[in-house]
Parts: C-alpha cells; structure tokens; sequence
C-alpha cells in the first residue's frame, strides 16, 4: 500500500502518529491540539472521561505517575478514515504511587498496548486504550 496522504485513511494514520509523536515528546498542548473538544476517552480497565478538561487531567496524573515511551507503533485505519487502530509496546518507568495500584519505586515495565480512535473533522474523538493490567502489576510488583 501507497500511503501518500491523499485518502482518508492515510489522514487518521497521520493524525494517530501525530498524536503518538506528542506523546512521545511529552508535548501535552500538542497531543490536546489534535483532540476534539468533546473527546470520549476510555481509559484502560476504567471508565469513559468526556472532554479536553477531563483529558488534561489524565495527562497531569501520567506525567506525575509515569515516564512512558511508546515503540514499534503499527496503525491502520478504515477507508473512510473515521476509525483507526494502533498497537505498540510501552517501555515505561512508575515513578509515583497511583491510586490503587502497587508502590512506586521507579520500576521499570515493557508492555504491549492497543487503542482505538474515532477521527471526526480531522481531529480524534475518541480513544480508548487497552493494555493487560496484570502483566503490568507482576512486572512492577517484583
């Protein structure tokens, strides 16, 4: 497949990698730039959060919680481009307690991960996020 940014598809991937680059770069006010301001985020084994506010303060709690890069990003999208996938691995380190979870001590984790993304005007309105929990507790559980 040609990916030439001419079809929709090629757009939501674009629009996913821009996010995950944001990510990666720990650029919050570029990652919130590509959200719809309703955005739905399911959070991993949690509940739905709607909006940027919402969405900002998930970020503030991961920054403070974690230090995470995401790796070997793979993402596709429908031929419409009004939904993509991503999966990735997650190399991280857990550098403050989180709420209902184990101690931190600056543990480190490689976890594999997935989201899900609707994509409406060219902005993400939707990601839902989804990792197995346990491989993570028993990784900074040793």
């Amino acid at each position: 497949m040609i990916v030439d940014g001419t079809r929709q598809s090629d757009r939501a991937i674009e629009l996913v990698l821009a996010y995950y680059a944001a990510f990666n770069r720990g650029d919050t006010a570029a990652m919130l730039d590509l959200l719809a301001d309703d955005i739905a985020h399911d959070i991993n084994q949690g509940k739905r959060e709607t909006g940027k506010e919402a969405f900002t303060t998930f970020l503030a709690r991961m920054d403070r919680c974690y230090r995470e890069q995401l790796r070997d990003i793979v993402v596709m999208a429908n031929e419409a481009g009004d939904r993509a996938a991503a999966e990735y691995v997650v190399h991280g380190e857990y550098l403050a307690d989180d709420e209902g979870l184990p101690p931190a001590s600056g543990q480190k984790y490689v976890l594999p991960g997935g989201a899900f993304f609707d994509v409406r005007d060219g902005l993400i309105a939707r990601v839902s996020n989804y990792y197995n929990l346990e491989d993570w507790v028993a990784q900074v559980s040793k």
